[in-house]
């Protein structure tokens, strides 16, 4: 239902962000008739991005806010909406790097700007050992077309940096590649299978509409983003609207000031949050979240730490670069969302040798400040909802079988390796 008072419980305020991002419907099996193109198109206009991680210890970072959204789909329609005529989304640096419809993409050109003079500072340095190497680059893509980091490295014959020097490795072709990548004059146009970008001039990956139309100023490019990640989140702070995006600086105020002004978004109270919070016109608050489903440590929900810790007394911190004896709850760990609470974290690894999902750890997760303790009961039917979750996840990603260790961590294991219960698919 739209939303018209100005105080919001938190219970209210988790099913409004839910319902802004998508997550509050029932989970589908699978059973159903798979989601088409159109139906991945509409997770991303409701996301509005979806950030690229190169790890792969589960499923790529990028693939799975479709998954927790509409369940298990054919992954190849991320591959046709980026790498086929006409483009859906391209990459972009957005929230990190992130594909993005091409309409967003537009709007982030005030960043390429800025990025053809400030550059790192390391451009210079490529240019240094090797004279003339961005205009080298430049030519090979625009006679190749698309062109991989790998396949720059043999046509230019540059010798590969130590690993001690700056760039983990990178060239001086792979500097000019990025240089030219992140000041728009070439994009990605697709991901080959070992993940690499395949470059080509962004005249030819554009979808004409777009490449033609007129640039965006930047204060209207701003708000724009603003806008987009204040619809996203459906409540939160300016902040939360802000880091969407990435966005920083005086503008992003005057930006705020101005979606307050025209009524895109309204203060409100939420219970328990001091901070200033905003509602955007465009949010609903359903009545019940029913969704089960796990969720990538890079899933738009999860994106402002103090937001998600604020709404949902969810902690969150990635533990991929910390050392193993400091890790508290794994490597690659997933919140899982049960209605609207996040009710547990879960140590995955999908052992594609083997053909089965590691349940390395797995925690249930104390129930946030407006709730009560939970019982018993309802940790077994945590147990229950996480068992039918790494069934499904373990399906979609083509996995017969799910394994919990032996020797992991955490309290929900032992009620996952329960004699009693089926491991139905």
């Amino acid at each position: 239902m739209t939303l018209r008072n100005d105080t919001l419980s938190l219970g209210e305020a988790r099913r409004v962000a839910l319902a802004a991002q998508g997550l509050h419907r029932p989970s589908p099996d699978g059973s159903g008739p798979a989601p088409s193109l159109r139906t991945f198109e509409r997770v991303v206009a409701t996301t509005g991005l979806l950030q690229i991680d190169s790890v792969n210890v589960l499923a790529r970072a990028h693939l799975m806010p479709a998954y927790s959204r509409v369940g298990p789909y054919a992954t190849a329609l991320l591959d046709r909406a980026a790498g086929e005529p006409p483009r859906r989304l391209v990459e972009a640096w957005a929230h990190e790097a992130s594909f993005v419809p091409p309409s967003t993409y537009r709007l982030l050109e005030w960043r390429r700007r800025r990025y053809r003079t400030q550059a790192w500072g390391r451009i210079a340095a490529a240019e240094a050992t090797h004279p003339g190497v961005v205009a080298e680059v430049r030519e090979v893509i625009a006679e190749r077309g698309e062109t991989t980091a790998s396949q720059m490295h043999a046509i230019l014959a540059h010798p590969r940096a130590s690993r001690t020097d700056w760039g983990w490795n990178w060239t001086a072709a792979k500097l000019a590649l990025e240089f030219l990548f992140f000041t728009g004059e070439i994009s990605a146009a697709r991901r080959n299978a070992a993940f690499e970008r395949c470059y080509d001039l962004t005249e030819r990956v554009l979808p004409a509409a777009v490449r033609d139309a007129p640039p965006v100023d930047d204060a209207s490019a701003v708000r724009a983003l603003l806008a987009i990640g204040a619809r996203a989140h459906g409540v939160g702070t300016a902040r939360c609207f802000a880091d969407y995006f990435r966005l920083r600086g005086p503008a992003v105020a005057q930006a705020m000031r101005e979606l307050v002004e025209a009524g895109e978004v309204r203060p409100v109270q939420v219970a328990g949050w001091a901070r200033p919070v905003y509602l955007h016109r465009e949010a609903v608050l359903p009545r019940a979240a029913r969704a089960v489903t796990l969720l990538s440590p890079f899933d738009p929900l999860v994106f402002e730490r103090r937001r998600l810790a604020e709404l949902f007394g969810f902690h969150y911190r990635i533990e991929i670069y910390t050392p193993v004896v400091r890790r508290l709850h794994g490597y690659y760990v997933l919140p899982l969302l049960v209605g609207d609470r996040l009710v547990a974290r879960l140590d995955l690894k999908a052992d594609r040798a083997q053909g089965v999902l590691r349940v390395l750890n797995a925690f249930t997760e104390p129930p946030p400040a407006d709730l009560a303790t939970t019982t018993a009961h309802e940790v077994g039917q945590i147990a229950e909802d996480a068992r039918a979750e790494l069934a499904r996840i373990a399906g979609w990603l083509g996995l017969g079988e799910v394994a919990v260790a032996d020797d992991g961590r955490g309290d929900l294991l032992s009620l996952l390796r329960a004699p009693n219960v089926s491991w139905a698919r």
